[in-house]
């Protein structure tokens, strides 16, 4: 379920929100799934409830889950996830930086916009999409 890395430069935290946020967009938690209470999850992964409780409002504020007072927290339908625009630009720039490795490489353009949207259609067909 949850793959949390204490070697990693990033925070728990952080990988708790990434492995939830995957779980969400791949399906593996669907639409109006009931997540684990704060407790619950912070024992099944060995971290703090704090933790685990900053994960879940900082989730809720992205619009990925949202929770119901005195029956939990469940996973939002995914046209309510709101992009964060300097994370949206990030990506951007790592798409375009990896765009122009290839190109540097000795790719042709048209064969590195190609095997790019292979690689697009490949994750989507992994169910990564939204």
């Amino acid at each position: 379920m949850f793959e949390l890395d204490l070697r990693s430069r990033k925070s728990i935290y952080e990988q708790v929100i990434d492995n939830l946020k995957e779980m969400i967009i791949t399906d593996e938690l669907p639409f109006e799934t009931k997540l684990p209470s704060v407790r619950e999850l912070s024992k099944q992964i060995s971290v703090n409830p704090n933790t685990v409780q900053k994960a879940y409002r900082e989730l809720e504020r992205q619009g990925y889950i949202y929770t119901q007072t005195g029956l939990g927290t469940f996973v939002a339908d995914k046209d309510s996830i709101v992009a964060d625009s300097s994370a949206v630009s990030k990506a951007e720039q790592g798409i375009s930086e990896a765009f122009k490795q290839l190109l540097f490489l000795g790719m042709e353009f048209d064969k590195a916009k190609t095997r790019a949207l292979e690689i697009i259609e490949s994750i989507r067909k992994e169910g990564v999409s939204k």
